[in-house]
Order: C-alpha cells, then sequence, then structure tokens
C-alpha cells in the first residue's frame, strides 16, 4: 500500500517537472528569434526601490540674542549639514523682523539625522573663515527619526527642557588677553581716588600717505571696530556674576577700582596687524548721574611689543588735553594661538559636562602618593606606571599626575622642576655630588637612561629606591605610554606643571619653553590617544587654563588654588590667592570647577557652597588628608572629588572599582537586555501571526490533498526574468501569459503517461543545444 503510494507520488512529481519544462521551452514560436531581455532588467532592483529617499526639510530655530555681527548656523552627521566639521557649517537665514532663523535642506529618509545649532561671525575679508561664538552642548543632540514628517520648530540652547550652550574654541583666530590687576595704576594724585573706566580699542595699523588719525575711541557705537571679526569681551572678577561672566565691551569700557581684577579678550584673525588704544575715563565730582565719564588719557600697545605668549608691560599714560604724563600703567598680556593641527569637531563636548552622581569620587594623587614624603618601606615611586596601576587596582575613579616637556618635546610625567644628576670630581673615585638640572633640559632618552635622583635624594646623599631593574617602576613615563598602558576606565586628572611667579618676584623654573608650544604638545597627545578615557586638565597657573580652555572644546579644566596657607609661599597672581577669587576665574574662563586646598575648606567649609552655588564642580587637595576619617569628613561637605595619597590604605570604597568601570559595566549590561528584548519581539510571533500561520498551511497544496488540483489552474511558466524579478513584476507577467486550457493540460498529461521504454532516453525531449539537469 505505501510502496503504491510512494511510486504514485515520485510518477507525479516527475510528470509535473517535465511538464513545466515542456511549458518553458515551447511558450514561444520557434521560428521568430528568440527576444533576449536587457540585462539592466535582470539586475536586483535597489534596496529601496519605490520608497521616497529623500525630502527637503526646513530647519527652523528661535533665537533672539544674537548680535549684530552674528549669525546662526547648524551642522549635524550628514554631509548636506557638514559632519560636524566647524568649517563646513551651514548658515540660516533669518526672518526679516522676527527672532526665526531657518533654511531648507535636503535630508536622507534612511536614517535618523543628529544636529546641533549655533553662533558664528564670518569674517567679510575671508568667507571661510568661521568664528565659533557659542554652540549648543547637550550629551544627545537634537535628532530628527527616520519616521519623522514634518518640521518643528526649534528654541535655540533648549533641547528637552534643559538648558546648555558654551562658548566656541580657537579655530582660525588669536586671543589677546590684557590684565589689569595688583592695583597697576599710578597716576597723579588728583585721579588717585576717582572712579576710573577702561576700555581697549583695536586699531588697524596703517602707515605711509594713506595714514589716517583713528578716532573711534570717541566713537558712540559700542560695535565699532576696525575689521570684521575683531571682538572685544570684557571681565571683572566679582561675586556679581552679572560682570563676572565675560560680556562684549560697553562704549565707555568698564568700571576699574582698587584690587580689582579686569580682563579683557581682543580676538581677531591677526593681531600682529593691529595696535591697541587703552582709554583711561573718570567722572567729574560735579556731573549728574546720567552724565558720561570724561575722556583724561590714554596709552597705546604696539604688536611689537610682545616678546612671548605672556608678560607684563609697564607704559605710559598721557594726558587727553595737554598731551602730558599723568603717570603709568601695568598692563599684564597673555596671547592664546589656535592648535596648529584641528583636532576637535562640533559632534560632542564634555567641557562643562558632570554627571550628579559623580560625588565623593577617589582620585590618587600622583598615583599611590607622593612617594618622597615618607619612608615607607613598601611605597612606591610616585607618577610611574607601577604607582599609576597599583591606585587603579585599589578603586581610583582618577589618577592625577603632573605632566612637563623633555627638551625634546616629549610629555612625560614627572613633578618637580628639576632632577638631581651625580658627578665625580676629579681624582676622586668615591665622593660624589649631586647637580640639580631642569627636566626641560635633558631629552627622553637622557631622562629614561641616565642615573636621575629626586631632589631630596640628591640634596640628603640618601637613596630612597632600589628599584633600576623595574620597568614600570622607573620615573619619566610618557604621557602616550600611559594612556595606553591604564585601564582605560579609569580617568585622568592631567595636572599641567607650569612655573609660577612667587609673591617675592622669583619664579619656579626660569626660562621655560613658550606657553603655547607647551599647552600644544600636551593637548595634541591627548587628543590623539585618550580614546574614551575621562580626562579633566587643571593647572596652579589661570593663564595656562585660559588657554587650554581656549584651544579645545572636547574636556574640561580645573582651576588649582592653594588659597590661604602658611605652608606654601603665596604666588604673586591674585586669582591664586583665595577660594572666592579662584571661583570668579573660573566663572570668566568658562572652566568646570576649581581645586583648592583642604587646609583652607577645612577651617572654613562654607566655601564649598560658594562653588557650587556658581555651577561649579569642587575638589580638594593637600596634606591633611591623613587618614579615613578626613576622607569620609571631606566627602560629606559635598566635595565632587577628593585628590589623596596612600589610596590603598585610606580609600573609604567597599568594591574597589572605578565608578567610570562600574557605569560600562551596567551600560553593557543594559545593551545586551535590550538587545535580547529586541530578539526575541522579532523571533516570537504574535498570536494573530499563529492563526494566519495555521490557515496558511490548509491553504498549500503539498499539506492538503484535496487542493493539488487547482495547481493546474495556475501559470507554470518559469523564466530566469521571473525568479529575480520582484512581485509586482510577478503579479504583472502573470496577466499577460495567455492562459492554458484544462482539457489540453489532461490530453497532455494521458499521453504522457503512456509507457516507455525502460531507460528513458530524455535526451530526445531537450533541446539538443540547451541541455539541463532536473
Amino acid at each position: 500500500m505505501f510502496k503504491s503510494i510512494f511510486c504514485y507520488v515520485l510518477t507525479q512529481k516527475r510528470v509535473t517537472n517535465y511538464y513545466k519544462m515542456q511549458r518553458w521551452f515551447f511558450l514561444e514560436d520557434p521560428k521568430k528569434p528568440k527576444y533576449k531581455r536587457p540585462k539592466k532588467m535582470a539586475e536586483k532592483p535597489p534596496e529601496h526601490e519605490g520608497k521616497i529617499m529623500t525630502q527637503i526639510w526646513t530647519f527652523t530655530v528661535k533665537a533672539p540674542d544674537v548680535g549684530p555681527k552674528e549669525k546662526m548656523f547648524i551642522t549635524g552627521s550628514i554631509p548636506a549639514l557638514g559632519e560636524w566639521d566647524n568649517n563646513k557649517v551651514v548658515l540660516l537665514d533669518r526672518e526679516e523682523g522676527t527672532d526665526l532663523w531657518c533654511k531648507s535642506i535636503t535630508i536622507p529618509n534612511t536614517c535618523d539625522i543628529l544636529y546641533r545649532y549655533g553662533k558664528c561671525i564670518v569674517n567679510e575679508a575671508n568667507s571661510n573663515a568661521i568664528i565659533i561664538r557659542q554652540w549648543e552642548t547637550h550629551q544627545q543632540p537634537r535628532i530628527i527619526k527616520e519616521t519623522d514628517l514634518h518640521p518643528f520648530t526649534d528654541t535655540y540652547g533648549y533641547c528637552d527642557d534643559k538648558h546648555m550652550v558654551y562658548s566656541g574654541w580657537l579655530t582660525v583666530s588669536t586671543l589677546l588677553q590684557f590684565k589689569f590687576m595688583n592695583n597697576p595704576l599710578k597716576l597723579q594724585s588728583c585721579l588717585a581716588k576717582r572712579l576710573l573706566r577702561i576700555k581697549i580699542t583695536p586699531v588697524k595699523l596703517s602707515f605711509g600717505a594713506d595714514a589716517q588719525v583713528d578716532d573711534s575711541s570717541l566713537s558712540t557705537d559700542a560695535s565699532a571696530g576696525p575689521e570684521c571679526g575683531v571682538l572685544v569681551d570684557v571681565s571683572t572678577l566679582h561675586d556679581d556674576p552679572a560682570i563676572c561672566v565675560m560680556k562684549p565691551q560697553e562704549q565707555f569700557g568698564r568700571d576699574y577700582k582698587q584690587d580689582d581684577v579686569l580682563l579683557i579678550n581682543v580676538t581677531a584673525p591677526n593681531i600682529n596687524a593691529l595696535a591697541y588704544l587703552v582709554d583711561f575715563y573718570a567722572y567729574s565730582s560735579r556731573a549728574a548721574s546720567e552724565d558720561p565719564p570724561c575722556h583724561v588719557g590714554y596709552t597705546y600697545v604696539l604688536p611689537n611689543m610682545f616678546k612671548s605668549s605672556e608678560g607684563a608691560l609697564d607704559l605710559p599714560v598721557t594726558c587727553n588735553v595737554k598731551h602730558r604724563p599723568l603717570g603709568t600703567v601695568n598692563i599684564g598680556y597673555l596671547i592664546v594661538n589656535p592648535m596648529p593641527e584641528q583636532l576637535c569637531d562640533l559632534s560632542m563636548s564634555l567641557g562643562k559636562f558632570w554627571d550628579p552622581t559623580w560625588t565623593g569620587l577617589e582620585v590618587g594623587h600622583r598615583g599611590l602618593g607622593a612617594s618622597f614624603k615618607t619612608k615607607d618601606g613598601d611605597a612606591i615611586r610616585e607618577n610611574t606606571i607601577a604607582s599609576l596601576k597599583k591606585a587603579a587596582a585599589s578603586g581610583a575613579d582618577l589618577l592625577e599626575f603632573d605632566v612637563q616637556l623633555s627638551k625634546d618635546m616629549v610629555p612625560v610625567i614627572y613633578h618637580d622642576f628639576y632632577v638631581c644628576i651625580s658627578m665625580k670630581r676629579k681624582r676622586e673615585v668615591e665622593h660624589t655630588e649631586m647637580l640639580e638640572v631642569p627636566v626641560k633640559d635633558l631629552t627622553l632618552e637622557h631622562l629614561q637612561k641616565l642615573k636621575v635622583y629626586h631632589l631630596l635624594e640628591g640634596r640628603n646623599q640618601e637613596t630612597l629606591f632600589f628599584d633600576d631593574e623595574l620597568e614600570e617602576h622607573q620615573p619619566f613615563p610618557t604621557l602616550e605610554e600611559t594612556l595606553k598602558k591604564i585601564d582605560p576606565h579609569v580617568g585622568f586628572n592631567v595636572e599641567l606643571k607650569w612655573t609660577m611667579e612667587l609673591n617675592d618676584g622669583t619664579f619656579e623654573l626660569n626660562n621655560p619653553f613658550d606657553m603655547n608650544t607647551y599647552v600644544d604638545k600636551v593637548l595634541e597627545t591627548v587628543l590623539k590617544h585618550a580614546g574614551d578615557r575621562r580626562i579633566i586638565f587643571s593647572c596652579f597657573n589661570p593663564d595656562i587654563c585660559t588657554m587650554v580652555r581656549q584651544k579645545q572644546n572636547k574636556y574640561p579644566v580645573m582651576f588649582l588654588t592653594i588659597g590661604i596657607t602658611k605652608r606654601y609661599q603665596p604666588y604673586r597672581d591674585a586669582r591664586c590667592s583665595s577660594i572666592p577669587l579662584a571661583v570668579q576665574s573660573a566663572v570668566s574662563t568658562e572652566i568646570l570647577g576649581v581645586v583648592v586646598h583642604t587646609e583652607d575648606l577645612l577651617r572654613d567649609p562654607t566655601q564649598v557652597k560658594l562653588a557650587t552655588d556658581a555651577g561649579l564642580i569642587i575638589f580638594c587637595w593637600g596634606d591633611d588628608i591623613v587618614n579615613k576619617g578626613v576622607v569620609k569628613k571631606l566627602k560629606d561637605m559635598g566635595l565632587h572629588a577628593v585628590i589623596y595619597d596612600k589610596l590603598d590604605q585610606y580609600t573609604t570604597k567597599d568594591v574597589k572599582e572605578s565608578i567610570f568601570l562600574m557605569e560600562a559595566r551596567e551600560s553593557q549590561r543594559e545593551l545586551m537586555h535590550q538587545a535580547a528584548l529586541d530578539d526575541e519581539a522579532s523571533t516570537k510571533p504574535s498570536s494573530s501571526e499563529h492563526e494566519n500561520y495555521a490557515v496558511n498551511l490548509e491553504d498549500r497544496p503539498f499539506f492538503n490533498l484535496s487542493a493539488r488540483e487547482t495547481i493546474d489552474d495556475r501559470s507554470t511558466v518559469t523564466s530566469l526574468e521571473s525568479i529575480v524579478c520582484d512581485d509586482a513584476r510577478a503579479e504583472h507577467d502573470k496577466d499577460i501569459i495567455e492562459p492554458i486550457n484544462k482539457e489540453d493540460q489532461v490530453k497532455d498529461r494521458d499521453n504522457l503517461m503512456k509507457p516507455y521504454p525502460y531507460p528513458c532516453d530524455t535526451s530526445k525531449l531537450l533541446p539538443k543545444k540547451k541541455k539541463r539537469r532536473n
């Protein structure tokens, strides 16, 4: 019985296949030349055929506070929006009489589109020179989803009800900062006690017969400038944030009082093509409150007076009326050039980002601690790969270390400005002397191969470490090596080690590198090799903080200060003298926060609130952190991080892991869980799908024997075209093919079932030129 059924099914299958072959060969008239369909029709159609691939999207943003020289721009993740390149931003057009800025752009419909808005200034002399004035820095950019169909209006700076904008960084311009502090004015007695105003006006230099007298200092147009792209902003370090934040200079400048710190920033494409007119105004004792101040004196700063990236100038103040000397003024200056290689874009910025859950972080000071302040037998040499690894394994969230440059411009990790090298006197065999040499005067090869000693070892004639054979215990690892060898989930607090002027006029290190060169080398190494590691820059020198902030837009910067203390000799820069001034300087420079001395905080814990109320992040450091109790006390004050020695002994963590490692692990778990849910949803059919599937089984002839007869009613034509074409094309071909009469099909089948001699010579049934195997 089963054998008979099997033979019948096999025979039916052979008959059906042969019948299909006949239909395929004899569909067309063999006398007519065969039509060859173009190859293009046989090609696979595009993946999105029939779908609109692009659309025109009108970007609209409401921006009420746009300066007279400023324009709104948009940047984004697609080529039409510049792919985050600051040189390829798309300028928006302002609707006349409104605060709306618009632009219609063709965007793809096949992916989500990320974008941000910003403000810029286009130099009229060079339209390719775009100065990024301000831009949105939300961690998640704005998004147009693939399913969005209708444009909408955005509000500049606000995304998901959060306001976050950040000033731009230097790309094509140079920043020249003038500093008035430490009571720089020495004027005649009649002006000594009067309230003065100071204003700086850039003046375009011109020589020869075409020279013209510039009277812009007396202009009533506060926005007047010698050329487009020249900006003047001013800030006064004060408790009032309204004057502490950098703002455009007013018509008569800014008030200057005794002990004030006044900062004036001039941003220009070429600072050497300008002179700088410094005007002094004073209010008359008989003037009404609405009367303008009187112009009492002036001086000029010429570009050839700038000898390096930083310095100070003593200049005469000339009377405006009698043109006689009124006194002198001491003006400090700082020049910040853009980086030679642009390594930043508009895709993301961490400059002002701090997660609210990051509180009480533990930071390993120089790795596992300052090793030359203790004679513990198990101490590891500070600022070495071994010390940093040990601190990371002990649960450090961040590792703090100091970076200097070797003579051949390689960033190396070392704290002190000097090292000791042993030398022998002539005709003496055993006795040696220690020669103190600046780190900057030795190449990387000298630092790593010569036998060098710490200053304490050299001065005390005592060797504290005998680890010459241990590679990772050697001093002077490079910054690049450190970035590659330490666990990437541990953050770095990179302290830029720069010489400071002490209050007695001496410097910690004489004749350093040029400040721009030093900062460029450190930033280049970090931007190229840091990857996804959390990086924070810090420095005791506020000018370095300004420079790092202006040269890049990716990583945050914090201002280190010693505050009021008797342990260390104070610095001459007033911004370093107290926590309030440090906070004001950080607000003015628009950096992340401050790193204050623990001694200052333990004396007055309310200063923590002073920093947090200003919107700043606050760390602390100091020798007072000598046990777990102090660490816990500082955390309870609300500090965001504590930098201390012996982290392996004083840590208060139950789980010795970096918070960034824990976040990465949790984020990975969430991604895996979401992927599992998506996979389950895609593979598990719904109840309705189950029902449809059961119905379809009954409709299929190979499951329903009674339905097999209906196969004869369908076209059995097979061709290469029908194999590769889509469903729509197949339906079209069905309509073109002439239906086959059922009676003819039955007759063909009966004739086919007549007995053949076995084995059948199937070659007679197939065309000779086209042989195929079934």
